[in-house]
């Protein structure tokens, strides 16, 4: 690898993932991500973006396949950033919030794997890499991590609750590494997950509209780069002011 910033982003084939991806590709970082699909061809065609590889990240093997195959690209090369992006949130077949009482168990261990396990895996297994950059990790909880939300289903919105609490105690024990560890909490934000119903909760947002992929993959960027150098353990509002009622 040549001396360019190294960057690990999961969930990078759509969404927040994708577009955080081309922002870090766009400042001239080395990109390696992950995601249960493929990129779309064109992103391989970009030189910066060094590797794409398949995971599913609800499954422990796929997951330590990703850690190694990462590390053997990487080599003893630093890693100055770490985004831990992927995240999953069922419905039923009619789209019905699955609450504590109408979940599947099996279902919610699969959204503990997916948005909270894969994390503290993987933060774990570049944990060395990125005390070799003096890097951050970014970690992406949500809204519904706070409260009550009234789409997001109740195992989502506790997993990424704690993922928030994993933001914590990261930030507590890699600092002996100098390394960082914030997340970002995007409120509504127009991707593939947002459902028409959404549109109700404009009302709710004081700046009357629902936010970008931009907006969060700029935050991430942010907490990502030496100019939050002295930020750690913290949790970035990306609501559009949302989060205050």
């Amino acid at each position: 690898m040549d001396g360019r910033k190294n960057v690990i982003i999961t969930g990078a084939s759509r969404g927040i993932g994708h577009t955080t991806a081309k922002l870090f590709l766009s400042r001239g970082w080395h990109v390696l991500t992950c995601s249960r699909d493929d990129v779309p061809p064109e992103c391989g065609r970009i030189p910066n973006w060094t590797t794409h590889i398949p995971t599913d990240l609800g499954d422990a093997d796929s997951v330590a396949r990703f850690i190694e195959q990462a590390k053997t690209v990487l080599g003893e090369a630093p890693l100055h950033a770490l985004v831990n992006n992927a995240g999953m949130s069922p419905k039923t077949p009619y789209k019905e919030r699955l609450g504590c009482l109408n979940g599947d168990l099996d279902a919610w261990r699969q959204v503990f794997e997916v948005n909270f396990y894969s994390a503290l895996k993987i933060s774990r297994g570049f944990a060395a890499a990125l005390h070799r950059g003096s890097g951050a990790v970014v970690n992406v909880t949500s809204i519904a991590g706070h409260s009550v939300h009234p789409f997001a289903g109740s195992a989502y919105s506790i997993s990424k609750a704690a993922l928030s609490a994993l933001t914590r105690e990261l930030a507590h024990e890699f600092a002996a590494l100098n390394v960082r560890v914030n997340a970002v909490a995007p409120g509504e934000i127009e991707t593939d997950m947002v459902q028409p119903e959404y549109e109700s909760l404009i009302p709710r947002i004081p700046m009357e509209r629902m936010g970008a992929p931009e907006d969060v993959a700029r935050a991430i960027y942010y907490l990502a780069s030496e100019d939050a150098g002295y930020i750690t353990g913290t949790e970035l509002w990306v609501t559009g002011g949302q989060h205050l009622y």
